[in-house]
């Protein structure tokens, strides 16, 4: 195994990893065991220091990035953060927000990944969402060693795309298989070309990822700002759309560009607007 050691100021692994932008990480002794891509990886956080071992990685291999860039992107710890939160409208909200969530930053995902992940974790649990993604990579992906350990790669487009119905049934997709291995089919053929995407504006980009099958708002702009690194997407699911709304400040709606991002209130919000 390979060993890299990173500075990470202002970063918290765990916090990071379990906020429900990934879900194949899995804890292990005083680290994480998961892939970053398609490289196998145990993280660990001693301080502002972060310790990552690397497994082997099969060649061709679709990263090309020396293994500490790889990390400090898929992170993020190039983002000033400290410099980002000092920008925060001085709210009580805000600042409880921040204080509680010091550390966390944004993963830099691979497009395809997040957007199928995403698409699987429609109306369901973040427990469920692990085991979906766990059982797709354990079927359909590529298995690494890492160590003792071993660990599976997210599967390609084309193997969704290929994959028979029974093999996503027991996935326990429910009817999100027919979404999932119809986007699969779209991507791998190449009518959506997932990189090229990165060139669109966030309107022209929200409408792409919007007319793929299983795609709404809120799945848009988590790949939005998971894969695409849309800092203004901002994913409202029913929680965050009756806090908003139940919160008289102003400087907290307009953080979040509430208005802005093609959301329109649920006539639940609007009840609770009301109270």
């Amino acid at each position: 195994m390979k060993l890299v050691e990173i500075s990470s100021p202002d970063f918290d692994l765990e916090k990071t990893l379990n906020s429900g932008q990934v879900f194949h990480w899995e804890k292990i002794d005083n680290g994480f065991l998961g892939a970053i891509g398609d490289v196998p990886a145990c993280v660990q956080q001693e301080d502002h220091i972060l310790k990552v071992h690397f497994g082997e990685t099969r060649k061709p291999t679709r990263e090309t990035r020396p293994l500490p860039r790889l990390v400090t992107h898929y992170f993020a710890l190039d983002h000033p953060l400290a410099e980002i939160c000092a920008s925060f409208p001085d709210d009580a909200l805000m600042n409880a927000a921040r204080d509680f969530c010091r550390g966390l930053r944004i993963i830099r995902q691979p497009k395809w990944e997040c957007l199928a992940t995403f698409i699987c974790s429609s109306m369901k649990q973040v427990a469920h969402i692990r085991q979906i993604s766990a059982a797709l990579r354990t079927r359909f992906g590529e298995r690494r060693e890492i160590g003792n350990h071993v660990v599976y790669t997210f599967p390609h487009a084309q193997h969704i795309a290929h994959a028979s119905k029974t093999g996503l049934r027991e996935c326990k997709l429910g009817y999100r298989a027919k979404n999932l291995c119809a986007t699969a089919q779209l991507v791998s053929s190449g009518e959506c070309n997932l990189e090229a995407w990165s060139a669109l504006s966030d309107a022209e980009l929200r409408e792409r990822l919007c007319a793929l099958p299983g795609v709404g708002a809120k799945i848009a702009n988590c790949v939005m700002l998971f894969a695409y690194e849309r800092l203004r997407a901002f994913p409202i699911d029913v929680w965050i759309e009756r806090l908003i709304s139940r919160d008289s400040s102003e400087s907290a709606k307009d953080a979040v560009s509430y208005r802005s991002l093609g959301h329109r209130p649920s006539k639940s919000s609007s009840r609770v607007s009301k109270r």
